[in-house]
């Protein structure tokens, strides 16, 4: 049995993760707080457990700021290592399950992790790459039904995880934590090598965990506002379902877990299985990363639509292209919840968000609301003005990140200071509408210029996919003598359909300007997307170096 939990001090002032979660523990011990097929952890069992854990990590040597990595999919025991993690006042890195050894290599070496948990099934992967992380001294194996051998010879000796907790005291008695404390999150390299992006976990939870109010931009006025108002009503039932490396998933977990609310956590995705576990759990807010989820789900309510989902409140996208016309079938399905696409980036947190409403104007990509603190900036960092259609950098001021771990080259580009106020600035292009609501328009980096004319990605894909025999697709700019590039195409289609550019072009044209429209289209099995659901450019650019288009036009076209 768990020992007594002591409660914390009301007096106590310190916005970390670990801190409010306690809160939440300490008001409604006995509620359920995180749940999957077969297994449930109430916050009192969270506690005595993420606590026993957290223990493990300082006998193993971990200190504050010191980085522990954790590489799984998504758990309950993620979640206890997360929560441990944080309650030792480490640095918690979140590694890409979908690395290969290479790539676990740059972001183990990178972070100079000391102690690594990771799932069983991982082992091989990790044991060819500890000789490259001499800072790993140790390991905790979570285990996963799978039958690999967990140990590595006498590299970084494992530890069980169930062990990991029975060695250790599941008493709350560690040192105070402070504001200063620091959370990092591992980009995902879309675009280039992950980066770590360091933040003070006041400043994330401010613009991630709730800290602001999303509608109002008011700040919550003390540590404990969350548990309290969570405690005093009903508790909601969150569906994060993107992988735990992406940080608007560890942040919806962790925006539960303040509130006194229940996370449901599963590690696999499918449509069908999506609905199957809103209707198991009673789930009332899904969050999804755009169409690489929101596709496939609406899709499988086509196919069945017996499901009860009259639980659901709200549906919630963020940090990839949630196009119009998924977003308009969401609505039509679920008229009484409220669907939502925010903007955000890892080195921005919250920027804004949209609620969905039918019919609504496709002005490029998601236009929204921002807080008070979202800005479009010229070069010179003066602001564009609203309804001038100008294009302007997006950036964020107040509560944003310290820096880019081991890169003060790229921490210089991102974070710049103008009259006297610091901002960050990830590289996304937007516009400022006359009624003050931001359009993104998409990643400087995969912008394409084509004849002096700058298009985004994003929006030419949202426009694609309305043509219905469009499953995914990703943009990219491809060589042209005469226009330096060129606007093309890589689509895949639902059961091997080949529509004709001019049918897709048809399409596009009712949305954007001719000079958007794609000049040529690679027809491929599956877009090949990040765990999170982000589109992969580097790899649709190497799709059409590979091979001739699948058919193009020899003369672009004009406006």
């Amino acid at each position: 049995m768990p020992k007594t939990i002591t409660r914390s001090n009301f007096d106590a002032m310190a916005y970390t993760i670990a801190d409010l979660i306690e809160h939440a523990v300490d008001l409604v011990p006995d509620r359920v707080a995180l749940e999957s097929e077969g297994v449930s952890r109430t916050y009192a069992e969270l506690e005595a457990r993420s606590n026993a854990l957290a223990h493990t990590l300082r006998e193993l040597g971990v200190r504050p700021g010191d980085r522990v990595g954790l590489y799984s999919r998504n758990t309950v025991e993620a979640v206890e290592a997360m929560v441990a993690i944080f309650k030792a006042r480490a640095v918690m890195v979140n590694v890409n399950y979908r690395y290969v050894e290479h790539e676990l290599e740059h972001i183990f070496a990178d972070s100079e992790m000391s102690v690594l948990i990771h799932e069983r099934r991982y082992t091989d992967r990790v044991c060819h790459t500890l000789p490259k992380a001499p800072s790993i001294r140790h390991r905790i194996v979570i285990e996963d039904g799978s039958d690999a051998d967990p140990d590595c010879g006498d590299q970084a000796g494992a530890i069980r995880f169930e062990d990991a907790i029975a060695r250790s005291s599941t008493e709350r008695d560690f040192e105070a934590r402070t504001d200063d404390d620091l959370y990092m999150l591992y980009t995902g390299g879309t675009t280039g090598r992950p980066k770590g992006v360091v933040w003070r976990q006041v400043d994330v939870w401010r613009v991630l965990g709730g800290g602001i109010d999303w509608y109002t931009s008011t700040p919550v006025a003390d540590e404990w506002q969350l548990a309290r108002e969570g405690a005093a009503g009903g508790q909601l039932v969150r569906f994060p379902i993107p992988p735990f490396i992406h940080g608007g998933s560890q942040w919806a977990v962790f925006q539960a877990l303040f509130g006194g609310g229940k996370a449901v956590v599963y590690p696999e995705f499918s449509g069908h299985l999506v609905w199957e576990i809103v209707e198991r759990h009673g789930v009332n807010v899904i969050f999804i990363t755009g169409d690489a989820m929101g596709r496939p789900m609406i899709d499988a309510l086509a196919e069945n639509d017996n499901y009860d989902l009259s639980s659901v409140l709200s549906i919630a996208s963020s940090a990839a292209l949630f196009s119009p016309s998924v977003k308009e079938q969401f609505v039509d399905r679920f008229p009484n919840a409220v669907v939502i696409d925010a903007i955000g980036s890892s080195e921005t947190g919250f920027g804004g968000l949209g609620v969905v409403a039918k019919g609504t104007p496709h002005t490029g990509g998601p236009r929204v609301k921002a807080d008070s603190e979202a800005h479009v900036l010229r070069d010179d960092g003066t602001p564009v003005e609203p309804g001038s259609g100008e294009v302007g950098m997006l950036a964020r001021s107040g509560h944003i990140p310290l820096r880019y771990h081991n890169d003060p080259d790229k921490s210089a580009k991102t974070f710049k200071q103008w009259g006297g106020v610091r901002y960050s600035l990830p590289g996304d292009f937007a516009r400022v509408e006359a009624d003050g609501t931001i359009t993104m328009l998409g990643r400087g980096s995969v912008s394409i210029n084509t004849g002096g004319e700058k298009v985004f990605p994003e929006e030419v894909e949202g426009a694609l996919k309305a043509h219905p025999d469009v499953f995914d697709t990703v943009v990219v700019g491809v060589p042209d003598d005469r226009f330096g590039q060129r606007v093309a195409a890589v689509v895949a289609t639902r059961d091997g359909v080949r529509p004709s550019l001019a049918e897709l072009n048809d399409v596009v044209r009712k949305e954007l300007a001719g000079y958007k429209c794609p000049r040529s289209v690679w027809f491929v099995d599956e877009i090949k997307r990040s765990p999170a659901g982000k589109p992969d450019y580097r790899w649709g650019a190497g799709i059409t170096q590979e091979r001739p288009a699948d058919e193009a036009l020899i003369t672009p076209e004009g406006n």
